[in-house]
């Protein structure tokens, strides 16, 4: 609707769901009077920042679509669902892991992140990073409840930083990065539980037998890419696994 002011809803206190979608808002703080919200979504506004007033019962807050360039001054206690997408975020200092207790789906993809420093949340369960610019992984042992991490679209050619440590990790998404050998799949053997891997359109996925090769690596693993894993598959993998050890011997 174009709405550049929202003082008008200060006044609607017990207002629990709230969608300010596709306006030109600059500004969010008449909604510090919402105390009971529950639900709010301001998509594809104009705000600079995501810095709000501590609302004590607020689970879901989506950003997506604005000028945000940081992640200071989200303290919300209860939030469970902080969407980000495509805004203008470098860096997540600012982050307040000691607040976000309840935190679980953090959604940052289409931003200009370079690192995962600091992202150590410590209950989040989903973490959405693709499209940034992500050139190397820190911090990632403190993700020790972390299920799912997408990575797809990023600037990733090393694999370190992964952590046994990320003992609840099942899909892992790396597609389209920089990733040229198998030695660097190899590292994330540290990884306890990862049974589905997304690879395809890195360098090593063009070459010879490269499912195989992944596998003999990751043997855990149920799914490659969009395929479940065959059992003459992890066969054949687990001879050239045996074979790689004889000859290192």
């Amino acid at each position: 609707r174009g709405l550049t002011d929202i003082i008008l809803l200060e006044r609607f206190i017990h207002l629990r769901y709230v969608d300010l979608s596709k306006n030109k808002l600059k500004d969010l703080s008449p909604l510090s009077s919402l105390t009971q919200l529950l639900w709010l979504k301001v998509d594809g506004n104009l705000l600079p920042s995501a810095s709000m007033q501590e609302l004590p019962y607020l689970q879901v807050i989506s950003f997506d679509r604005n000028r945000i360039t940081d992640l200071e001054g989200i303290t919300h206690p209860l939030l469970a669902n902080l969407s980000l997408k495509e805004n203008k975020i470098q860096t997540v200092l600012g982050l307040s892991q000691d607040q976000l207790l309840s935190l679980q789906v953090l959604e940052l993809r289409g931003n200009k992140l370079k690192t995962t420093a600091g992202l150590g949340v410590s209950k989040l369960k989903r973490l959405y990073l693709a499209q940034n610019i992500i050139c190397s992984l820190e911090g990632l042992e403190e993700f020790e409840q972390l299920e799912t991490l997408h990575l797809r679209d990023n600037k990733l050619e090393a694999l370190d930083g992964f952590s046994d440590s990320m003992k609840c990790l099942q899909y892992l998404n790396l597609r389209s990065n920089g990733i040229k050998s198998f030695q660097e799949v190899e590292k994330l053997r540290v990884l306890p539980v990862l049974q589905a891997l997304v690879l395809m359109d890195n360098p090593c996925s063009e070459e010879p037998d490269y499912r195989l090769e992944v596998l003999s690596r990751l043997p855990q693993l149920q799914r490659l890419d969009k395929e479940s894993i065959e059992e003459e598959e992890r066969e054949e993998a687990e001879k050239i696994r045996q074979a790689r050890k004889e000859k290192e011997k």
